[in-house]
């Protein structure tokens, strides 16, 4: 049965079923009550839902006295950087980001172009429970702007990073392959790569919202981006979701890289240039830590969630970070998950090293990531990490985020999850073999207890 996801990822649920227009004025006029009036950005990805949820917002907005600013089909990271360029006091992407077709969403951003924090997003929620309407008279109503230039700003604002040389890219003439799984990556990705000199080759780049595959740029879904890359001897190829905050890598070979090493590749380029902080989830490779270690460079943890891994990098004035789902945060440009910094990053960064996208591949730390779930039943999940906890408690243990314990080359994730009865177990080593036999273990001790 679909269920309405709430949490510091936004508001998501299916289309006809748990996301109805009562859910969407909802939320919209709580948040209007909640950022006090004044402009609003509004962006969408490209799911077929978009339009009639787009006219629900603006309207609620505009009842409730704001200004909304309509940027159209735009990257989420489009909205956050829009946010700072209009000085408005928020703003809103709809987006289920990897969601299914049949799904869709409302991320809440405040005023500094970030997710709202965990307590604001809190704010927000008890608000649209108590049932606020924020209802203006008819001389105090808002107004609706378009805005057709946030994709160009943006493309505009990559070029301009310290990180690269957009000449001598221009001048190697990458071939590239992108699939934008005809999401909101259309509007944006061939563009971008287009002003970065590339030969592009753009597959399901129509943004009709009726993804080609299923929507998650993991390995299984790219299938038909490796085929043609192997069939026009393209140098790498692209992969975004459909709101374009997460990057995946093919390289020359049609082999997936794997979501984690977008970051890496990222945290490579930056620390080959400079020394500084960084801040990555929980869950995310050691391939960072250990590039990062190598550099002498401080590294940090946070919990899971892209707003999570932002604050942290606020705090302690990090340069670069991200999560390990293609995910990566350049600060220099603004603190938020962003696929077109991370095609550029990979650009520069192969530009570089010189040699082919597999041979850049093959000079990063070797890791293999494994992740399970184990359905609980009517265990309690608290108790059973608190029971895990235990029993590992003389190995080194993280319990800020679930249950995180370190081995020697390898380690483990455990965390429940707010919407289902189940423990999520993520584990990794140098080998496959082992993260799967990591996992498994962890499996069994989690069913042991029933």
């Amino acid at each position: 049965m679909s269920i309405l996801m709430v949490s510091i990822s936004g508001i998501r649920g299916e289309i006809g079923s748990t996301l109805t227009p009562a859910v969407i004025e909802k939320y919209s006029l709580a948040f209007a009550e909640f950022i006090q009036g004044g402009k609003v950005v509004l962006g969408r990805d490209s799911r077929v839902s978009g339009p009639f949820m787009a006219d629900i917002v603006k309207g609620c907005l505009v009842a409730a006295g704001c200004e909304v600013i309509d940027i159209g089909i735009v990257p989420t990271p489009t909205v956050q950087l829009e946010i700072e360029h209009h000085k408005a006091n928020g703003g809103i992407a709809l987006t289920a980001s990897h969601n299914p077709i049949q799904w869709n969403g409302i991320k809440l951003m405040g005023g500094n172009g970030r997710f709202l924090s965990p307590e604001n997003a809190q704010k927000v929620f008890d608000l649209a429970d108590a049932g606020v309407q924020p209802l203006r008279s008819w001389d105090k109503l808002g107004r609706i702007v378009t805005d057709d230039q946030a994709n160009h700003r943006h493309i505009q604002k990559v070029l301009a990073l310290s990180y690269l040389d957009v000449e001598k890219i221009r001048k190697r003439r990458f071939k590239v392959v992108i699939d934008t799984v005809n999401g909101a990556g259309g509007m944006i990705m061939p563009d971008l790569l287009k002003e970065l000199g590339c030969e592009v080759i753009a597959i399901n780049q129509e943004p009709n919202g009726v993804f080609a595959h299923t929507p998650e740029p993991l390995p299984e879904n790219l299938t038909q981006l490796s085929e043609k890359i192997t069939a026009t001897g393209a140098d790498l190829g692209f992969a975004v979701d459909p709101d374009v905050d997460r990057l995946a890598i093919v390289d020359n070979n049609g082999r997936p890289i794997g979501e984690e090493y977008t970051l890496v590749i990222a945290v490579k380029l930056i620390f080959n240039k400079k020394m500084g902080r960084m801040v990555v989830n929980m869950s995310t490779s050691r391939a960072s830590e250990d590039i990062a270690r190598y550099h002498n460079c401080l590294f940090v943890r946070s919990k899971v969630g892209e707003i999570n891994v932002a604050e942290k990098m606020l705090e302690i004035d990090a340069i670069i970070g991200g999560e390990g789902n293609g995910g990566v945060i350049l600060p220099e440009l603004h603190l938020g998950r962003d696929a077109p910094v991370a095609a550029a990053l990979t650009l520069q960064a192969l530009l570089e090293e010189g040699g082919t996208m597999a041979d850049l591949k093959a000079s990063l730390p070797a890791y293999e990531m494994v992740k399970q779930k184990v359905n609980l039943g009517n265990m309690n999940p608290d108790k059973v990490l608190e029971q895990i906890a235990q029993k590992y408690k003389n190995q080194p243990i993280d319990l800020l985020d679930g249950v995180k314990i370190d081995f020697d080359d390898t380690w483990v994730h455990l965390r429940k999850s707010n919407t289902e009865p189940i423990v999520r177990i993520i584990s990794e080593a140098p080998l496959r073999e082992e993260a799967e036999k990591l996992a498994s273990r962890f499996m069994d001790e989690i069913n042991s207890l029933k």
